[in-house]
């Protein structure tokens, strides 16, 4: 959808297999704990953008912006981008302390959801990770990150992550204040992935790719 349409969407998507998501020029070995890896599998996924590791799992709400840059008047950076969503989170969920710090959304001084960009000509793309809930379990895979923001303060997945499910009433509460605060700054549209079946049968360039679990020589 971001190298072969040229409309302006939000995706909203619900829950996923369990799986480790790093960003595209991060090393496993820096990010996760392969014994884990190997001795309890989980698909590990390299995105096309940039970002750090997260785990995905049913628990894990996604929202992803594809805009053309003509859309905004702001500077299409990372900086000006960042901004214009927490502008746009603030005003769309009923949670007085959330906000963007650093690069990552957050309930006072606790992580909620993490954020990846990738910036091309005319166009770029935002995708959100929230955390309705996780498993300490499966957060367990990831290592102490080589790269942290300051505010997290070596603390740990548990001192330092916070839950979406604690601050609102359901994931369908968030995706609705999601859908209105859309429609009260766009002329917004519903409609569903089939739609875009057609689309992305077209032959493209994809660097998103599963990595091995295992070492390879």
């Amino acid at each position: 959808m971001l190298r072969l349409d040229y409309r302006n969407w939000c995706v909203i998507n619900e829950g996923s297999l369990p799986a480790i998501v790093m960003g595209i020029s991060g090393r496993p070995e820096e990010w996760i704990d392969m014994k884990r890896v190997q001795a309890a599998p989980l698909p590990i996924i390299q995105r096309y953008s940039g970002g750090g590791a997260v785990v995905v799992d049913d628990s894990t709400l996604f929202v992803s912006f594809l805009f053309q840059k003509e859309v905004h008047d702001f500077p299409c950076y990372p900086e000006p981008i960042f901004r214009w969503s927490e502008l746009f989170y603030k005003g769309a969920l009923p949670i007085p302390a959330f906000h963007l710090l650093e690069n990552d959304f957050a309930v006072g001084q606790y992580k909620c959801g993490g954020n990846a960009q990738y910036i091309k000509k005319n166009r770029f793309a935002l995708h959100s990770t929230f955390l309705w809930d996780y498993n300490k379990e499966c957060m367990d895979y990831l290592l102490y990150p080589p790269k942290t923001p300051f505010y997290r303060k070596m603390r740990s997945h548990s001192q330092f992550l916070c839950r979406l499910r604690e601050y609102l009433n359901s994931k369908e509460h968030f995706v609705t204040c999601v859908k209105e605060g859309l429609s009260a700054k766009y002329n917004v549209k519903e409609t569903t992935f089939e739609t875009l079946s057609s689309t992305m049968k077209i032959p493209h360039r994809q660097s998103t790719r599963t990595l091995p679990s295992e070492p390879v020589d």
